[in-house]
Protein backbone atom coordinates (compact mmCIF):
# COMPACT_ATOMS: atom_id res chain seq x y z
CA UNK A 1 0.00 0.00 0.00
CA UNK A 2 1.24 3.27 -0.69
CA UNK A 3 1.21 6.93 -2.25
CA UNK A 4 1.50 7.74 -5.95
CA UNK A 5 4.59 8.55 -5.50
CA UNK A 6 6.22 5.41 -4.88
CA UNK A 7 4.04 4.14 -7.39
CA UNK A 8 5.46 6.60 -10.14
CA UNK A 9 8.69 5.43 -9.24
CA UNK A 10 7.36 2.22 -10.14
CA UNK A 11 6.19 3.14 -13.21
CA UNK A 12 9.38 4.75 -14.22
CA UNK A 13 11.50 1.92 -13.13
CA UNK A 14 9.04 -0.55 -15.53
CA UNK A 15 9.55 1.90 -18.07
CA UNK A 16 13.16 2.56 -18.38
CA UNK A 17 13.60 -1.60 -18.31
CA UNK A 18 11.32 -1.62 -21.47
CA UNK A 19 13.95 1.05 -23.14
CA UNK A 20 16.46 -1.29 -22.37
CA UNK A 21 15.02 -4.48 -23.47
CA UNK A 22 14.02 -2.21 -27.13
CA UNK A 23 17.31 -1.75 -27.75
CA UNK A 24 19.40 -4.55 -26.96
CA UNK A 25 16.13 -6.27 -28.73
CA UNK A 26 14.54 -4.21 -30.96
CA UNK A 27 13.49 -7.28 -32.70
CA UNK A 28 10.94 -8.08 -30.47
CA UNK A 29 8.77 -4.98 -31.34
CA UNK A 30 5.76 -5.14 -33.01
CA UNK A 31 3.64 -2.35 -34.14
CA UNK A 32 0.38 -3.47 -32.16
CA UNK A 33 -2.18 -1.34 -30.55
CA UNK A 34 -3.60 -2.39 -27.29
CA UNK A 35 -6.99 -3.34 -28.84
CA UNK A 36 -8.76 -3.27 -25.69
CA UNK A 37 -12.44 -3.70 -25.16
CA UNK A 38 -14.97 -2.32 -22.90
CA UNK A 39 -18.16 -2.69 -22.13
CA UNK A 40 -20.80 -1.17 -19.07
CA UNK A 41 -22.51 -3.77 -16.22
CA UNK A 42 -26.11 -2.40 -15.52
CA UNK A 43 -24.72 -1.21 -12.14
CA UNK A 44 -22.36 1.36 -13.96
CA UNK A 45 -18.82 -0.06 -13.56
CA UNK A 46 -17.08 -0.07 -16.59
CA UNK A 47 -15.37 -3.26 -17.33
CA UNK A 48 -12.14 -3.12 -19.89
CA UNK A 49 -10.09 -5.97 -21.20
CA UNK A 50 -6.48 -5.81 -23.32
CA UNK A 51 -6.08 -9.55 -24.04
CA UNK A 52 -2.66 -10.83 -23.48
CA UNK A 53 -2.08 -14.80 -24.03
CA UNK A 54 1.37 -15.16 -23.74
CA UNK A 55 1.15 -16.84 -20.23
CA UNK A 56 -1.47 -18.17 -18.04
CA UNK A 57 -1.86 -15.55 -16.08
CA UNK A 58 -3.79 -12.00 -15.42
CA UNK A 59 -3.44 -8.17 -13.61
CA UNK A 60 -6.52 -7.71 -11.88
CA UNK A 61 -7.22 -3.81 -11.02
CA UNK A 62 -9.53 -2.16 -9.44
CA UNK A 63 -9.74 1.77 -9.97
CA UNK A 64 -12.10 3.89 -7.95
CA UNK A 65 -12.63 7.68 -9.26
CA UNK A 66 -11.78 9.06 -5.95
CA UNK A 67 -8.17 10.70 -4.74
CA UNK A 68 -7.11 12.82 -2.53
CA UNK A 69 -8.17 15.94 -4.37
CA UNK A 70 -11.98 14.93 -3.63
CA UNK A 71 -11.41 14.41 0.61
CA UNK A 72 -14.00 16.58 2.61
CA UNK A 73 -11.94 19.95 3.60
CA UNK A 74 -10.44 19.08 7.31
CA UNK A 75 -9.96 15.30 6.26
CA UNK A 76 -7.15 15.08 4.19
CA UNK A 77 -5.34 11.66 4.07
CA UNK A 78 -8.90 9.84 4.45
CA UNK A 79 -8.69 8.44 0.48
CA UNK A 80 -5.38 6.78 1.59
CA UNK A 81 -6.42 5.79 5.35
CA UNK A 82 -9.37 3.94 3.45
CA UNK A 83 -7.16 2.09 0.94
CA UNK A 84 -5.30 0.96 4.21
CA UNK A 85 -8.80 -0.06 5.91
CA UNK A 86 -9.72 -1.87 2.77
CA UNK A 87 -7.23 -4.67 3.46
CA UNK A 88 -8.72 -5.07 7.44
CA UNK A 89 -11.62 -7.63 6.39
CA UNK A 90 -15.68 -8.27 5.94
CA UNK A 91 -17.04 -11.42 7.57
CA UNK A 92 -16.11 -13.46 4.38
CA UNK A 93 -12.77 -11.95 4.89
CA UNK A 94 -11.00 -12.52 8.00
CA UNK A 95 -9.09 -9.25 8.60
CA UNK A 96 -5.56 -9.29 7.59
CA UNK A 97 -5.81 -12.20 5.38
CA UNK A 98 -6.64 -10.51 2.34
CA UNK A 99 -2.99 -10.62 0.76
CA UNK A 100 -2.14 -13.60 2.50
CA UNK A 101 -4.92 -15.64 0.38
CA UNK A 102 -3.56 -13.95 -2.98
CA UNK A 103 0.08 -14.99 -1.91
CA UNK A 104 -1.17 -18.11 -0.74
CA UNK A 105 -2.47 -19.00 -4.94
CA UNK A 106 1.28 -17.53 -6.00
CA UNK A 107 -0.24 -14.39 -6.44
CA UNK A 108 1.03 -10.43 -5.94
CA UNK A 109 -1.23 -7.46 -4.66
CA UNK A 110 -1.36 -4.40 -3.63
CA UNK A 111 -2.74 -0.37 -3.83
CA UNK A 112 -1.74 2.98 -3.85
CA UNK A 113 -3.39 6.23 -3.75
CA UNK A 114 -3.01 9.46 -5.98
CA UNK A 115 -4.95 12.90 -6.33
CA UNK A 116 -6.96 11.59 -9.07
CA UNK A 117 -7.79 7.93 -8.54
CA UNK A 118 -6.76 5.02 -5.42
CA UNK A 119 -6.55 1.21 -7.77
CA UNK A 120 -6.09 -1.87 -6.10
CA UNK A 121 -4.35 -4.62 -8.25
CA UNK A 122 -3.78 -8.58 -8.20
CA UNK A 123 -1.58 -10.46 -10.47
CA UNK A 124 -2.00 -13.75 -10.47
CA UNK A 125 -2.71 -17.17 -12.61
CA UNK A 126 -6.08 -17.08 -14.87
CA UNK A 127 -7.49 -20.29 -13.11
CA UNK A 128 -7.56 -17.94 -9.70
CA UNK A 129 -9.27 -14.91 -11.19
CA UNK A 130 -12.63 -15.62 -10.25
CA UNK A 131 -11.37 -16.14 -6.65
CA UNK A 132 -10.02 -12.55 -7.03
CA UNK A 133 -12.55 -11.22 -8.47
CA UNK A 134 -15.11 -12.14 -5.61
CA UNK A 135 -12.55 -10.92 -3.17
CA UNK A 136 -12.67 -7.28 -4.74
CA UNK A 137 -16.17 -7.51 -5.42
CA UNK A 138 -17.03 -8.85 -1.76
CA UNK A 139 -14.47 -5.68 0.21
CA UNK A 140 -16.55 -2.60 -2.33
CA UNK A 141 -19.63 -3.20 -0.32
CA UNK A 142 -19.14 -5.58 2.83
CA UNK A 143 -15.84 -3.84 4.54
CA UNK A 144 -16.56 -4.17 8.31
CA UNK A 145 -14.71 -1.25 10.29
CA UNK A 146 -14.71 -0.96 14.18
CA UNK A 147 -13.08 1.82 16.19
CA UNK A 148 -10.49 -0.56 17.03
CA UNK A 149 -9.10 -1.20 13.09
CA UNK A 150 -9.49 2.57 12.47
CA UNK A 151 -7.21 3.38 15.63
CA UNK A 152 -4.76 0.84 14.68
CA UNK A 153 -4.39 1.65 11.13
CA UNK A 154 -4.35 5.40 11.81
CA UNK A 155 -1.05 4.78 13.83
CA UNK A 156 0.14 2.66 10.50
CA UNK A 157 -0.37 5.59 8.20
CA UNK A 158 0.97 8.22 10.70
CA UNK A 159 4.20 5.83 10.86
CA UNK A 160 4.15 5.45 7.26
CA UNK A 161 4.34 9.43 7.42
CA UNK A 162 6.98 9.64 9.74
CA UNK A 163 9.18 7.83 7.53
CA UNK A 164 8.09 8.38 3.90
CA UNK A 165 7.93 12.30 4.22
CA UNK A 166 8.73 13.93 7.65
CA UNK A 167 11.83 12.32 7.36
CA UNK A 168 13.04 12.85 3.83
CA UNK A 169 14.16 15.85 2.87
CA UNK A 170 13.09 15.76 -0.31
CA UNK A 171 9.64 14.46 0.29
CA UNK A 172 9.12 17.67 2.81
CA UNK A 173 10.49 20.26 -0.30
CA UNK A 174 8.09 18.53 -2.52
CA UNK A 175 5.06 19.21 0.07
CA UNK A 176 5.85 22.68 0.63
CA UNK A 177 6.11 23.04 -3.36
CA UNK A 178 3.14 21.89 -4.52
CA UNK A 179 1.31 23.88 -1.53
CA UNK A 180 2.86 27.37 -2.86
CA UNK A 181 2.15 25.80 -6.86
CA UNK A 182 -1.54 24.86 -6.36
CA UNK A 183 -2.87 27.39 -4.10
CA UNK A 184 -6.55 27.31 -3.97
CA UNK A 185 -6.65 23.86 -5.10
CA UNK A 186 -6.94 20.15 -3.45
CA UNK A 187 -3.19 19.17 -5.42
CA UNK A 188 -1.86 22.00 -2.47
CA UNK A 189 -2.61 18.90 -0.07
CA UNK A 190 -0.54 15.77 0.45
CA UNK A 191 -1.68 12.62 -0.97
CA UNK A 192 -0.74 11.25 2.72
CA UNK A 193 -2.53 13.68 4.57
CA UNK A 194 -1.33 16.33 7.19
CA UNK A 195 -0.26 15.14 10.35
CA UNK A 196 -2.67 16.80 12.17
CA UNK A 197 -5.69 15.88 10.24
CA UNK A 198 -4.73 12.51 10.15
CA UNK A 199 -4.63 12.35 13.90
CA UNK A 200 -8.00 13.06 13.85
CA UNK A 201 -9.43 10.96 11.17
CA UNK A 202 -12.23 8.72 12.90
CA UNK A 203 -14.66 5.64 12.29
CA UNK A 204 -17.08 7.87 11.25
CA UNK A 205 -15.48 9.87 8.36
CA UNK A 206 -13.69 6.54 6.92
CA UNK A 207 -17.10 5.11 6.30
CA UNK A 208 -18.70 8.41 5.05
CA UNK A 209 -15.83 8.05 2.76
CA UNK A 210 -16.27 4.50 1.34
CA UNK A 211 -19.82 5.00 1.41
CA UNK A 212 -19.86 7.52 -1.07
CA UNK A 213 -17.14 6.61 -3.69
CA UNK A 214 -16.63 2.87 -3.28
CA UNK A 215 -19.37 2.08 -5.34
CA UNK A 216 -20.05 0.32 -8.81
CA UNK A 217 -20.63 3.54 -10.81
CA UNK A 218 -17.81 4.88 -9.81
CA UNK A 219 -15.32 2.00 -10.06
CA UNK A 220 -13.41 0.68 -13.51
CA UNK A 221 -12.44 -2.74 -13.88
CA UNK A 222 -9.88 -3.06 -16.06
CA UNK A 223 -8.23 -7.02 -16.72
CA UNK A 224 -4.94 -7.71 -18.90
CA UNK A 225 -3.79 -10.95 -19.74
CA UNK A 226 -5.12 -14.45 -20.80
CA UNK A 227 -8.76 -14.15 -20.80
CA UNK A 228 -11.67 -13.86 -23.39
CA UNK A 229 -14.21 -10.98 -23.70
CA UNK A 230 -16.72 -13.10 -23.25
CA UNK A 231 -15.03 -15.29 -20.51
CA UNK A 232 -15.00 -11.65 -18.84
CA UNK A 233 -18.25 -10.62 -19.37
CA UNK A 234 -19.40 -13.55 -17.51
CA UNK A 235 -17.23 -13.31 -14.60
CA UNK A 236 -18.02 -9.56 -14.08
CA UNK A 237 -21.36 -9.70 -14.12
CA UNK A 238 -21.58 -13.04 -11.91
CA UNK A 239 -18.98 -11.63 -9.21
CA UNK A 240 -19.56 -7.76 -9.89
CA UNK A 241 -23.21 -6.70 -11.71
CA UNK A 242 -25.13 -7.80 -8.60
CA UNK A 243 -23.29 -4.95 -6.73
CA UNK A 244 -25.78 -2.24 -5.64
CA UNK A 245 -25.10 1.88 -5.22
CA UNK A 246 -25.88 3.23 -2.52
CA UNK A 247 -29.47 5.05 -3.39
CA UNK A 248 -28.18 8.12 -1.72
CA UNK A 249 -25.26 8.01 -3.97
CA UNK A 250 -26.61 6.30 -7.16
CA UNK A 251 -26.76 8.94 -9.65
CA UNK A 252 -22.91 9.68 -8.73
CA UNK A 253 -20.89 12.84 -8.42
CA UNK A 254 -19.57 15.31 -10.72
CA UNK A 255 -15.62 16.32 -9.27
CA UNK A 256 -16.12 20.15 -8.29
CA UNK A 257 -12.62 21.34 -7.93
CA UNK A 258 -11.45 25.14 -7.37
CA UNK A 259 -9.32 26.60 -9.95
CA UNK A 260 -5.66 27.72 -8.69
CA UNK A 261 -5.16 31.01 -8.12
CA UNK A 262 -2.96 33.12 -10.46
CA UNK A 263 0.71 33.01 -9.18
CA UNK A 264 1.82 36.38 -8.99
CA UNK A 265 5.31 36.43 -7.24
CA UNK A 266 8.36 34.10 -7.75
CA UNK A 267 8.16 31.48 -5.73
CA UNK A 268 11.65 30.04 -4.09
CA UNK A 269 11.44 27.26 -0.87
CA UNK A 270 14.88 26.98 0.55
CA UNK A 271 15.19 23.74 2.76
CA UNK A 272 17.90 22.63 4.77
CA UNK A 273 19.27 19.42 6.62
CA UNK A 274 21.99 17.99 8.43
CA UNK A 275 21.43 14.43 6.48
CA UNK A 276 21.61 16.66 3.00
CA UNK A 277 25.41 15.70 1.46
CA UNK A 278 24.64 17.77 -1.37
CA UNK A 279 22.36 20.59 -2.78
CA UNK A 280 19.56 20.06 -5.54
CA UNK A 281 17.50 22.19 -7.69
CA UNK A 282 14.06 21.54 -8.74
CA UNK A 283 11.20 24.05 -10.70
CA UNK A 284 7.79 22.93 -11.04
CA UNK A 285 5.33 25.02 -13.33
CA UNK A 286 1.82 24.69 -13.60
CA UNK A 287 1.11 22.88 -17.06
CA UNK A 288 -2.26 21.57 -18.85
CA UNK A 289 -2.67 17.99 -18.83
CA UNK A 290 -3.02 15.53 -21.83
CA UNK A 291 -0.49 17.54 -24.07
CA UNK A 292 1.53 15.19 -26.63
CA UNK A 293 3.86 18.58 -27.11
CA UNK A 294 4.85 18.47 -24.04
CA UNK A 295 5.92 14.77 -23.42
CA UNK A 296 7.82 15.51 -26.32
CA UNK A 297 9.64 18.37 -24.95
CA UNK A 298 10.15 16.61 -21.64
CA UNK A 299 12.14 13.57 -23.93
CA UNK A 300 14.11 16.27 -26.12
CA UNK A 301 15.40 18.79 -23.10
CA UNK A 302 15.93 16.08 -19.82
CA UNK A 303 15.25 12.83 -20.01
CA UNK A 304 17.92 10.13 -20.57
CA UNK A 305 21.65 10.76 -22.01
CA UNK A 306 21.13 12.04 -25.40
CA UNK A 307 18.76 15.19 -24.02
CA UNK A 308 19.46 19.25 -24.49
CA UNK A 309 19.99 19.57 -20.93
CA UNK A 310 21.86 16.24 -19.94
CA UNK A 311 24.41 16.85 -23.00
CA UNK A 312 24.98 20.44 -22.19
CA UNK A 313 25.17 20.84 -18.54
CA UNK A 314 26.69 17.43 -17.00
CA UNK A 315 28.81 16.00 -20.72
CA UNK A 316 29.86 19.31 -21.94
CA UNK A 317 29.86 22.20 -19.54
CA UNK A 318 30.04 19.59 -16.11
CA UNK A 319 28.40 21.79 -14.24
CA UNK A 320 25.80 18.77 -12.84
CA UNK A 321 25.96 15.60 -11.77
CA UNK A 322 22.10 14.77 -12.41
CA UNK A 323 19.62 17.00 -14.75
CA UNK A 324 15.95 15.45 -15.62
CA UNK A 325 12.45 16.51 -16.51
CA UNK A 326 9.20 15.41 -15.94
CA UNK A 327 5.91 15.84 -17.52
CA UNK A 328 2.58 13.44 -16.08
CA UNK A 329 0.18 13.96 -19.14
CA UNK A 330 -2.23 11.52 -17.30
CA UNK A 331 -3.89 13.91 -14.67
CA UNK A 332 -7.63 15.04 -13.99
CA UNK A 333 -6.63 18.35 -13.01
CA UNK A 334 -4.02 20.54 -14.08
CA UNK A 335 -0.62 18.98 -14.48
CA UNK A 336 2.94 19.90 -13.18
CA UNK A 337 6.06 19.75 -15.70
CA UNK A 338 9.82 19.76 -13.55
CA UNK A 339 12.99 19.78 -13.82
CA UNK A 340 15.66 19.12 -10.88
CA UNK A 341 19.27 19.17 -11.31
CA UNK A 342 22.18 18.29 -8.97
CA UNK A 343 25.26 20.35 -9.33
CA UNK A 344 28.75 19.16 -9.48
CA UNK A 345 31.18 18.97 -6.95
CA UNK A 346 32.57 23.08 -6.56
CA UNK A 347 29.66 24.50 -8.74
CA UNK A 348 27.68 26.81 -6.76
CA UNK A 349 24.19 26.30 -7.28
CA UNK A 350 23.48 29.83 -8.30
CA UNK A 351 25.23 29.43 -11.50
CA UNK A 352 24.04 26.03 -12.37
CA UNK A 353 20.26 27.84 -11.87
CA UNK A 354 21.61 30.65 -14.34
CA UNK A 355 22.75 28.50 -16.97
CA UNK A 356 19.42 26.02 -16.98
CA UNK A 357 17.85 29.78 -17.38
CA UNK A 358 19.33 30.29 -19.94
CA UNK A 359 18.82 27.15 -21.77
CA UNK A 360 15.03 27.59 -21.26
CA UNK A 361 15.06 30.62 -22.60
CA UNK A 362 16.70 29.25 -25.92
CA UNK A 363 13.78 26.95 -26.12
CA UNK A 364 11.08 29.37 -25.10
CA UNK A 365 12.83 31.42 -28.51
CA UNK A 366 13.46 29.33 -30.39
CA UNK A 367 11.57 26.31 -29.75
CA UNK A 368 12.69 22.62 -30.87
CA UNK A 369 14.05 21.05 -34.44
CA UNK A 370 12.17 18.99 -36.65
CA UNK A 371 15.53 16.15 -35.69
CA UNK A 372 14.97 16.56 -32.49
CA UNK A 373 11.08 16.40 -32.70
CA UNK A 374 11.55 12.96 -34.91
CA UNK A 375 13.83 11.56 -32.23
CA UNK A 376 11.70 12.14 -29.39
CA UNK A 377 8.85 10.48 -31.15
CA UNK A 378 10.66 7.89 -32.40
CA UNK A 379 12.06 6.80 -28.85
CA UNK A 380 8.76 7.27 -27.26
CA UNK A 381 6.70 5.10 -29.62
CA UNK A 382 8.97 2.68 -29.55
CA UNK A 383 9.52 2.18 -25.95
CA UNK A 384 5.24 1.95 -25.79
CA UNK A 385 4.72 -0.37 -28.71
CA UNK A 386 7.03 -2.56 -26.42
CA UNK A 387 4.99 -1.81 -23.47
CA UNK A 388 2.31 -3.50 -25.01
CA UNK A 389 3.72 -6.80 -24.38
CA UNK A 390 3.78 -6.28 -20.32
CA UNK A 391 1.11 -7.56 -18.48
CA UNK A 392 0.32 -5.13 -15.84
CA UNK A 393 1.26 -1.88 -17.59
CA UNK A 394 -1.64 -1.85 -20.16
CA UNK A 395 -3.99 -1.67 -17.42
CA UNK A 396 -1.99 1.10 -15.46
CA UNK A 397 -2.23 3.05 -18.42
CA UNK A 398 -5.80 2.46 -18.86
CA UNK A 399 -6.71 3.13 -15.31
CA UNK A 400 -4.68 6.14 -15.13
CA UNK A 401 -6.36 7.13 -18.42
CA UNK A 402 -10.28 6.39 -17.47
CA UNK A 403 -10.07 7.63 -14.06
CA UNK A 404 -8.52 10.96 -14.97
CA UNK A 405 -11.72 11.35 -17.46
CA UNK A 406 -9.79 10.15 -20.77
CA UNK A 407 -11.22 7.94 -23.11
CA UNK A 408 -9.94 4.01 -24.03
CA UNK A 409 -9.53 5.99 -27.65
CA UNK A 410 -7.31 8.70 -26.08
CA UNK A 411 -4.71 5.61 -25.03
CA UNK A 412 -5.02 3.64 -27.79
CA UNK A 413 -4.40 6.25 -30.76
CA UNK A 414 -1.65 7.44 -28.60
CA UNK A 415 1.10 6.95 -30.84
CA UNK A 416 -0.76 8.26 -33.89
CA UNK A 417 -1.31 11.57 -31.72
CA UNK A 418 2.20 11.84 -30.78
CA UNK A 419 3.33 11.45 -34.33
CA UNK A 420 1.10 14.41 -35.48
CA UNK A 421 2.64 17.01 -33.32
CA UNK A 422 4.57 19.31 -35.15
CA UNK A 423 7.04 21.82 -34.27
CA UNK A 424 4.80 24.41 -34.13
CA UNK A 425 2.45 22.75 -31.82
CA UNK A 426 5.90 21.96 -29.02
CA UNK A 427 6.57 26.06 -29.37
CA UNK A 428 3.14 26.66 -28.39
CA UNK A 429 2.98 24.63 -25.25
CA UNK A 430 6.80 26.10 -24.60
CA UNK A 431 5.15 29.21 -24.31
CA UNK A 432 2.28 28.48 -22.21
CA UNK A 433 4.72 26.26 -19.28
CA UNK A 434 7.07 29.06 -19.87
CA UNK A 435 5.30 32.20 -20.22
CA UNK A 436 6.08 35.20 -18.07
CA UNK A 437 2.72 35.11 -15.68
CA UNK A 438 2.84 31.05 -14.88
CA UNK A 439 5.36 31.92 -12.49
CA UNK A 440 5.90 28.13 -11.21
CA UNK A 441 7.82 27.35 -7.84
CA UNK A 442 11.41 27.17 -7.29
CA UNK A 443 13.01 24.39 -4.85
CA UNK A 444 16.21 24.08 -3.20
CA UNK A 445 17.19 22.04 -0.79
CA UNK A 446 20.91 22.66 1.02
CA UNK A 447 22.58 20.85 3.13
CA UNK A 448 22.64 22.59 6.81
CA UNK A 449 26.27 24.24 6.74
CA UNK A 450 25.52 25.83 3.34
CA UNK A 451 22.97 28.26 5.00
Amino acid sequence: MFVISAFTKFCQKIFSLLLILLFFYPSLVQAEGFNAESFMLDNGMQVVLIENHRSPVVSHMVWYKVGAADEPIGSSGVAHFLEHLMFTGTKKILSGTFSETIKKHGGQDNAFTSHDYTAYYQNISVDKLPMVMEMEADRMQNLQLDKDIVARERNVVLEERSQRTDNSSRAKLREAMYSALFVNHPYSIPVIGWRHEIEQLNLEQAQEFYLRHYRPNNAILVVSGDVKLEELKVLAKTYYGSLKNPKKYSAGEVRKWSKPAPLKTNNRIILTDAKIQSPSYQKMYRAPRGSHALELLSNIIGEGSTSKLYKTLVVKEKLATEIATSYDSTQYGVSVFGIYARPAPNVPLEKLEGRIDDILSEIIEQGVTKEELSEAKNKLINASIYARDSLQYPAIIFGQALTSGFAIADVEDWSDNINSVTTEDVLLEIKKVFASDNKGVKGILLPENDV
